[in-house]
């Protein structure tokens, strides 16, 4: 972990964008400055999880990220599937979708990428990994692709019945394997050596208080980066609909912009030689994205009786599984090279331009 990351990103700019993201609830912020204000969020957002990771070490580190970005990402999902309830039905299928495609391909191919081009080869464990894929591939098809075959309820909707379930299944899932990550099997998700080029891999530790100070601007960051991103929206949207862009565009900006703080850290993270960081990143943001929201949303589905889509068309159930299937064959042998990260990159590619020409 850096050393200089401490006087890197100055502790005014989470205050700021906390204190602006309020603003935007009660008045219409420039979409210029607000985009500015965006940005350095989440910049600031990835130095205070390096800073609270590295107090805290591996892999808890990358779960608390996962943890709070997705928090904040659960609540910006039922705030506007209440504020727009003529887009709820298809709203939390196209954002988790949305973030799965990214946090695979877009994240995942960058990371392989940028890693592979400065160290030629990286090495991870497969064990845990392959682990933390299996349990990706259930949850997303449980959660994604299964409504379309159920027969209790016509087109690709569960019951409240199994909505219930499938919400429990989740959770259960994302808990056990959480008690797998930082408990029971934490050794299968550690680094296997760190980069001893790196001077600053080995920097000590921050002090407990600057540890906790670190958390609550990581936290104003990433309340700051979701109310903005809302706030940035309606604008996004309207450009979106003038070009004539499919309404599911804005749920992939959207993803994008929430996931941007630790898709920072995970390339960082890759171009320092620390692969299983990047890894533990990407794979415990996807892990976290279903096994939070989908209960979170089944729960507000059944208590205000608001009927929601999670099944997936023929043409996203394809790329899906084509991510699944192509990380799989990534996290095989434990180690990766610029072809994998190319693969990624270019199955992002076409999940993106199938999105704007479907």
């Amino acid at each position: 972990m850096k050393s200089k990351m401490r006087r890197s990103a100055p502790d005014i700019f989470p205050i700021l964008g906390f204190l602006v993201a309020l603003a935007s609830l009660g008045v219409a912020l420039n979409p210029y400055f607000a985009g500015l204000v965006l940005a350095a969020s989440v910049v600031t957002a990835v130095h205070h999880a390096e800073v609270v990771a590295h107090r805290v070490g591996e892999p808890f580190g990358t779960l608390i990220l996962a943890l709070a970005v997705t928090v904040i990402e659960v609540g910006l999902v039922l705030t506007l599937m209440q504020a727009e309830p003529e887009k709820a039905q298809t709203l939390a299928r196209d954002t988790v979708f949305a973030a799965v495609m990214v946090i695979l391909n877009l994240l995942m191919g960058l990371c392989l990428l940028s890693g592979a081009i400065r160290h030629h080869e990286q090495r991870f464990q497969r064990t845990g990994m392959g682990a933390a894929l299996a349990t990706l591939t259930v949850l997303t098809v449980v959660t994604l692709v299964l409504p379309n075959f159920t027969s209790s309820v016509p087109g690709p909707f569960y019951s409240q019945t199994q909505l219930g379930f499938v919400a429990a299944v989740s959770l259960i899932l994302y808990a056990t394997f959480a008690l797998v990550q930082t408990v029971r099997h934490r050794d299968y998700f550690l680094p296997q050596g760190e980069a001893q080029d790196e001077p600053d891999v080995h920097a000590d530790p921050p002090s407990l208080r600057r540890t906790f100070a670190s958390l609550g601007l990581l936290l104003a960051c990433l309340f700051a980066v979701v109310l903005l991103a809302k706030s940035l929206s309606p604008a996004i949207g309207a450009a979106l609909a003038s070009a004539g862009a499919p309404p599911a565009v804005l749920g992939v900006l959207i993803a994008a912009l929430i996931l941007a703080p630790e898709g920072v850290a995970a390339v960082r993270a890759a171009k320092a030689d620390r692969l299983q960081t990047s890894l533990n990143l990407a794979l415990g943001s996807a892990l976290a994205t279903i096994g939070l929201t989908i209960p979170a949303v089944a729960i507000l589905s059944i208590v205000v009786d608001m009927p929601i889509s999670l099944g997936l068309d023929a043409k996203s159930t394809v790329l899906l599984f084509l991510s699944l299937i192509v990380a799989s064959q990534t996290l095989a042998n434990g180690r990766t090279t610029v072809l994998q990260g190319a693969i990624h990159l270019m199955l992002f590619a076409v999940y993106l331009f199938t999105t704007f020409v479907p």
